[in-house]
């Protein structure tokens, strides 16, 4: 298995892939979105939408205007935790930065066979595996670029992307979601 590395050591694939960025992301809460700032406004009935200062949205802003591509499909539950609700909501940014975020029920992932790990897909040709703690805390991630990985996370792509639905019309169509 490849070794656990810090994930501040490997950002720069964000801004050096050359097509797309696609990620699965399965955690039901992350620690990093419990402690920023936006949780608490998000508590407190803040709305959300694209930030040009949100270093996120900038980023995705900059390759979507250079023709790459960030993708995601995030798993939600039934009915969606605080940490899965707050991902919702404050998605529409993301979507609004040019980043295309879908959402697929856990069941239907279960129901499917999607792995239930978190990882990103570069170019369909290196993955950027998470290894979280108890209370999602991200504790690093392993760089994998073997085919049978790579193969596995390109399927994995493509079975989630079918069934998972866009962010808006999942929100409209959820009763848990904002």
């Amino acid at each position: 298995m490849a070794p656990l590395i810090p994930f501040d050591a490997v950002v720069h694939h964000f801004e050096e892939f050359e097509h797309t960025a696609w990620r699965l992301e399965t955690q039901r809460s992350y620690a990093v979105d419990r402690a920023g700032e936006r949780w608490e406004r998000w508590r407190a009935g803040a709305a959300f939408g694209y930030e040009p200062d949100v270093p996120w949205h900038a980023l995705v802003r900059k390759a979507a205007e250079a023709g790459k591509r960030f993708e995601r499909v995030r798993l939600v539950d039934t009915p969606a935790t605080d940490g899965q609700r707050y991902l919702l909501a404050t998605g529409a940014g993301n979507v609004e930065a040019g980043e295309d975020i879908r959402n697929l029920t856990r069941s239907d992932a279960v129901r499917h066979g999607l792995p239930d790990f978190d990882f990103w897909l570069f170019d369909s040709r290196t993955v950027m595996r998470f290894e979280f703690g108890p209370n999602g805390d991200t504790l690093g991630v392993r760089m994998i670029e073997t085919p049978e990985t790579v193969l596995a996370a390109c399927q994995t792509r493509d079975l989630a992307w079918h069934f998972a639905t866009p962010t808006a019309e999942f929100n409209a169509s959820t009763p848990s979601a904002p």
